[in-house]
């Protein structure tokens, strides 16, 4: 891990006007879709402030690990130690909701942090949608199984914006770009699933004693 990597702003210099067009593209769709899913009125009344709290100490606690890398992909990607965790666990807690609009938000941050960007699009399947996916863990009550489905939300995303912005960096022996984009993607997700997985069995007696307020 290069101490480069610690420089939280040190590719936004580097950015041309039309990467800066992209992003601020991709930032607009996004707001907009987080200010409508946060104004969206909620059966149970009003948005919980304990979701929101926890919703922050979550997106913090993933934002620091993934700066703890166990291996760096080529061209994107990498296998962190279990920074999607605590929003699996938040998503699988809280529900989808609250999880698609924290894990959104998270990809807004991993854009700042280290922005790879070919076109506006692009931005928005690899970073708000990509992680806001990992909400989908939301959806069952099992976090482990829930992990599962949440990475392979984010997995969908990144295949998709593989093949249509990234098809050129294909290297020569693969003749599908959609079987190429999901092995790109598919290994080092796999790799961090696993880890988020049996990171949570070590930690479930702890997880499950988490005071959130929520069954």
């Amino acid at each position: 891990m290069s101490v480069n990597e610690f420089v939280l702003f040190e590719k936004l210099a580097k950015m041309t006007a039309r990467q800066w067009c992209f992003a601020a593209g991709a930032l607009v769709v996004t707001v907009g879709l987080l200010i409508y899913l946060a104004r969206r009125p909620e059966k149970q009344g009003k948005t919980d402030v304990r979701a929101l709290t926890y919703g922050a100490l979550c997106m913090a606690m993933s934002f620091v690990l993934s700066y703890i890398k166990l291996y760096s992909m080529p061209l994107g990607g990498s296998v962190t130690l279990a920074s999607m965790l605590p929003l699996l666990w938040y998503s699988n807690r809280f529900g989808v909701r609250n999880g698609l609009i924290a894990g959104a938000a998270y990809g807004i941050l991993q854009l700042i942090q280290k922005p790879e960007i070919t076109h506006w699009a692009q931005v928005v399947l690899d970073y708000p949608l990509a992680f806001g996916a990992l909400g989908l863990a939301g959806c069952v009550k099992n976090l482990q199984l829930g992990s599962v489905i949440g990475v392979a939300g984010r997995w969908i995303c990144h295949i998709l914006s593989g093949v249509i912005f990234f098809a050129a960096w294909m290297p020569e022996g693969w003749n599908n770009v959609w079987v190429y984009s999901a092995a790109y993607n598919g290994g080092y997700l796999l790799a961090e699933v696993v880890i988020c997985i049996v990171l949570s069995l070590v930690l479930a007696k702890t997880l499950d004693r988490i005071p959130t307020g929520r069954k």
